[in-house]
């Protein structure tokens, strides 16, 4: 993509002529063999200073590569971190992700015994006027690759997917859609079903694959069949459409789960299965019964 270089080598020949930074590295998805890269992707840049106090204070800097059009900001506060941060999406659509880091920081970071997420991902030196960078370790890549799961944690999953689907099935009975949104989406797709696709998939791969964050690649890695039940479990505002959707998730739980089980040799909860599947029917009917008879009042 052009115009990422050219923001880049503008950050690059702005940083050697600044006596401020001492070093500036490249890192994530742009330095990581193993991540999809394409015109979407931003730029992930480190910026090491003698003083990042003014810099973090003053944002005139941001506008030497391009006119921003919106930014987040993150001191070194947030989180405890050991930088700051300026996240600016110029009006190029470029995104650019600063790190401020102090000359001093970075070499506690870089003295760490292990590297940190963020280098072991993948890091680029671009400029070191100070060898700032020399003990600095290499990354693994590693980081990002899906681990097998002990089995309390396979166990642990499986109940609370389980147990989290009542708080769905409760929240469509009584209509109300925005709880049932949340139990489903926020806890159950994000904590549950995503971990166990993701085991499912580095099962097949020997335990040496990455689907990025968050399910990226799922579609890339799943079959065109396993992918549709995957697509079955998305649903709009429809209450109806919702109960669709908490059954196709309970369906693709049981038969990945049923396969993981018997590959990693775990136990899988079937008397809890068909416990709750017993109790998620009874709500749903209920419900159906309810409409059937309010509609025989009218």
């Amino acid at each position: 993509m052009k115009v990422r270089e050219n923001k880049l080598k503008a950050i690059i020949d702005w940083s050697e002529n600044n006596k401020d930074i001492r070093a500036v590295l490249l890192t994530s998805s742009l330095v990581n063999p193993l991540a999809p890269v394409d015109e979407f992707s931003d730029l992930d840049i480190e910026l090491v200073f003698e003083d990042n106090t003014k810099y973090i204070s003053d944002n005139n800097w941001i506008s030497n590569f391009g006119s921003p059009i919106a930014m987040i900001e993150e001191d070194e506060t947030y989180f405890d971190y050991k930088h700051a941060m300026k996240m600016v999406l110029y009006d190029d659509y470029v995104k650019v992700d600063f790190k401020l880091y102090s000359k001093k920081k970075f070499l506690e970071e870089v003295q760490q015994n292990e590297l940190c997420e963020d280098w072991d991902i993948g890091y680029k030196v671009l400029t070191d006027k100070d060898s700032l960078t020399q003990n600095m370790k290499k990354p693994t890549y590693q980081v990002s690759i899906i681990k097998k799961p002990t089995e309390q944690k396979f166990k642990q999953v499986l109940n609370d997917f389980w147990w989290d689907t009542i708080y769905v099935a409760k929240s469509l009975a009584r209509d109300e859609l925005f709880y049932a949104k949340f139990s489903s989406e926020n806890n159950i797709r994000t904590d549950y079903l995503m971990p166990l696709i993701e085991w499912y998939i580095a099962n097949q791969h020997d335990w040496k694959i990455t689907t990025n964050k968050f399910g990226r690649l799922f579609k890339k890695y799943l079959t065109t069949e396993m992918w549709q039940k995957v697509e079955k479990t998305f649903s709009g505002s429809n209450i109806n459409d919702n109960w669709n959707a908490l059954f196709a998730m309970a369906d693709l739980v049981t038969e990945i789960g049923n396969e993981l089980s018997k590959k990693m040799d775990y136990e899988y909860p079937t008397k809890l299965e068909t416990d709750i599947r017993t109790y998620l029917n009874l709500l749903k009917n209920k419900k159906k019964q309810l409409r059937t008879h309010n509609k025989g009042l009218a």
